[in-house]
């Protein structure tokens, strides 16, 4: 078992409502990473906004520990542009033990800023989702504690967003969504998923936060994908739903759904 490298692969593994759930499976090696990534679209966005690239004095050990097992030179930088991946390291605080940012490369964030959260704990970089810190913070800290070298875990999770931009820049919802009908919800809306790998490295014992970002107009996928989504979007509890910004493209995605179906 493992994930897919599309939308169409990875939503089978996703939650679709619900309870917040950590939903990790065993990764193969062989399936860590995007195989066959555009290295020139990755290239161009960090090129474009060198923010997008932060890196505390404690990332540098284990970013070139990881550039030495993806047989590179360099860093975490240098990773991240040779692969398809946003890559993200956590190290484990001497004074508190819980895990924080300390370095990150993110060229296609879903409606975030990595900077705002350097040096975070996990659960406070979550602490905006509706539900994580009743439902999840404990379950993953107890998680990363227990991560051991070698082992690649992994997740899948789906946004409906109004743009097919790899840099998902958020508005507020009723105007991102404004445009949006039953008749072109095909063409206007667009399926996010993110491909999210975590591995501890064996040397420096931080632990890499893996994100492939893949994206589909919702006339690409299938008519059981269109319905299961349908029925995945109103199944999202009353806080996160606020926060996905569903009822701003609900009609119009129902009403594409039941055409299809």
């Amino acid at each position: 078992m493992t994930l897919g490298f599309s939308v169409q692969t990875l939503l089978p593994d996703a939650r679709g409502g619900g309870k917040l759930r950590m939903g990790l499976k065993p990764i193969p090696e062989a399936d860590w990473l995007q195989p066959n990534p555009d290295i020139a679209t990755r290239k161009a966005a960090f090129a474009a906004d060198p923010t997008r690239i932060t890196i505390f004095p404690e990332a540098e050990e284990p970013g070139a520990e990881l550039a030495q097992m993806l047989g590179l030179q360099g860093g975490l930088a240098e990773c991240a542009q040779a692969h398809w991946e946003d890559m993200c390291l956590l190290t484990r605080d001497g004074d508190t033990g819980y895990h924080r940012l300390v370095g990150a490369a993110v060229a296609f964030p879903t409606g975030w800023d990595h900077n705002d959260r350097m040096g975070q704990r996990v659960a406070q970089m979550h602490a905006h989702i509706h539900g994580y810190s009743e439902q999840l913070a404990d379950g993953v800290d107890h998680f990363m504690d227990r991560l051991e070298a070698g082992p690649i875990f992994g997740r899948a999770n789906w946004f409906v967003a109004p743009t097919s931009d790899l840099h998902w820049r958020v508005e507020p919802p009723e105007q991102a969504f404004a445009h949006v009908t039953p008749d072109n919800a095909g063409e206007a809306l667009f399926v996010r998923s993110e491909r999210q790998t975590l591995r501890r490295l064996p040397q420096s014992g931080a632990i890499l936060f893996a994100i492939g970002v893949y994206v589909e107009p919702l006339r690409a996928l299938p008519s059981p994908t269109v319905q299961w989504l349908s029925k995945a979007v109103q199944a999202i509890p009353a806080g996160e739903r606020e926060r996905r910004g569903i009822d701003a493209y609900l009609v119009a995605l129902s009403g594409y759904a039941k055409s299809k179906g």
